[in-house]
């Protein structure tokens, strides 16, 4: 995750890698509640997707717990199945029946609102709290909250009893809020919560999710972060769980012993970035980032993306143009004519940059600089005027327009900041004012035109 979709040029960001480890199912038996939507906007594609991955998901978490693909959940787990729409049904207990539960999925039909509310609520109802088995709920929804109470205080209800919530998100024809997801899951956010727009990914969603509820706690997990170029690390913080170490400016590595071993454990990493290129845009941070365990363990880390804006640049002043010359190997002097130079002379060089704000598109602006040089007592002496036309931009907005390499040439034999006038290092103290204003205007007067 990241902390913001939006910086400037040479913003900084933060970024956070999240990881949850649960133990071996086989060793850990878990009651698992399969809630499903079956509201009205799940009708064709949706309906049949989802039906797909949750079956995929029942076979997956059968086999790892000894059973075969379409047999017995064994090793003391179970699934329950529980669907949704206007309200909640237990289309099944708790139980280890794979053809079951697969006719109880394929039993669900599409129609009504989305009672979000009723659905964590009937789901919490499955768990029996004398059980020493740990409690999942696993929550698909394609929409937002339509009918029913506030899901979220259930939701956190449940959580407060022990249970994890995962909830897998499809963007379907309102809209699902991603926000209500993350608040309604366990934290953290990137490891328990997943959202695609495709129908089509379901199925593959479904799955990753029961093969990492069903394998081992991750032992020597190893992670490497690679940034896309136009960032560079600035500082990694001591991570929540292992070690993190900077390999090079734009990549690191995470190792973290176990995570999960003997119970659901979760592990961050935060690390701050900065953006060095100078060409705005919608940009990836990553490049590339891996996974690695001992068990084999499935982790797909998200892609974000942060928008960058580098502003409007003036440069109204081009550096001088040099004049190449060599000297002979076996040459003491050399006389070269390097041409004119005007209104310039040796001493200090001062260059200013100054951000003029809140430039409104379409209007240039009148800008000048006034450098004054401040003696002993304090009086003020006049070191020199520019005046520049800012070019209009036409951005969507308003915005700060930055000006850089306003240059003022201060010879020495005009230093009255010293106390002996006859030094070349003295230091001089000047004072520097900006005048802004913008050019055009859609004032006109009655009598008279106007010309751009």
């Amino acid at each position: 995750m990241v902390s913001t979709d939006r910086i400037d040029c040479d913003g900084t960001l933060r970024v956070r890698l999240a990881l949850t480890a649960t133990p071996d199912i086989v060793s850990n038996p878990t009651d698992i509640a399969l809630v499903l939507d079956r509201s009205g906007s799940m009708a064709g594609d949706p309906l049949a997707a989802m039906k797909l991955g949750a079956k995929t998901f029942i076979d997956i978490i059968a086999e790892a717990t000894g059973g075969a693909p379409s047999g017995e959940i064994g090793s003391g787990s179970r699934i329950g199945i529980v669907s949704f729409a206007a309200t909640a049904t237990a289309d099944t207990a708790l139980i280890t029946s794979v053809d079951a539960l697969k006719d109880a999925v394929d039993a669900l039909s599409a129609g009504g609102n989305t009672n979000h509310a009723d659905a964590f609520s009937t789901a919490a109802g499955l768990f029996e709290p004398a059980s020493t088995n740990a409690k999942v709920i696993v929550m698909f929804t394609d929409g937002n909250t339509t009918a029913g109470a506030p899901p979220a205080p259930v939701a956190a209800a449940a959580r407060a009893q022990g249970i994890i919530i995962y909830c897998i998100g499809l963007v379907g024809s309102d809209g699902v809020d991603v926000s209500a997801l993350n608040e309604w899951a366990t934290d953290p956010d990137a490891t328990h919560v997943a959202v695609t727009p495709d129908a089509a990914d379901l199925e593959e969603l479904f799955a990753q999710l029961a093969q990492n509820i069903s394998k081992a706690g991750a032992t020597n997990i190893v992670i490497h972060e690679t940034l896309n170029p136009d960032f560079v690390i600035t500082s990694i913080q001591s991570p929540s769980k292992g070690t993190a170490t900077m390999l090079t400016p734009t990549s690191l590595r995470w190792n973290i012993d176990e995570l999960g071993v003997t119970g659901s454990e979760s592990a961050t990493l935060d690390f701050f970035i900065r953006h060095t290129a100078q060409t705005p845009g919608t940009k990836k941070v990553n490049s590339a980032i891996t996974y690695s365990d001992t068990e084999g363990n499935v982790v797909t880390f998200p892609d974000p993306e942060v928008t960058v804006e580098c502003g409007v640049v003036v440069h109204p002043e081009p550096c001088p143009q040099p004049v190449d010359l060599s000297v002979d190997g076996c040459s003491d002097a050399v006389l070269v004519d390097l041409g004119d130079t005007y209104l310039e002379s040796l001493g200090r060089i001062i260059q200013m940059d100054v951000t003029v704000k809140n430039v409104c598109p379409g209007r240039r602006v009148a800008l000048a600089a006034i450098l004054t040089e401040v003696d002993q007592n304090g009086e003020e002496h006049q070191r020199g005027m520019k005046a520049f036309t800012l070019p209009a931009h036409y951005g969507p907005s308003c915005r700060d327009v930055l000006v850089k390499c306003i240059r003022f040439v201060v010879p020495e034999d005009l230093d009255v900041s010293g106390s002996d006038p006859r030094a070349l290092c003295n230091q001089r103290n000047f004072k520097a004012r900006f005048i802004a204003h913008n050019i055009d205007t859609d004032y006109r007067c009655c009598e008279g035109t106007v010309t751009l």
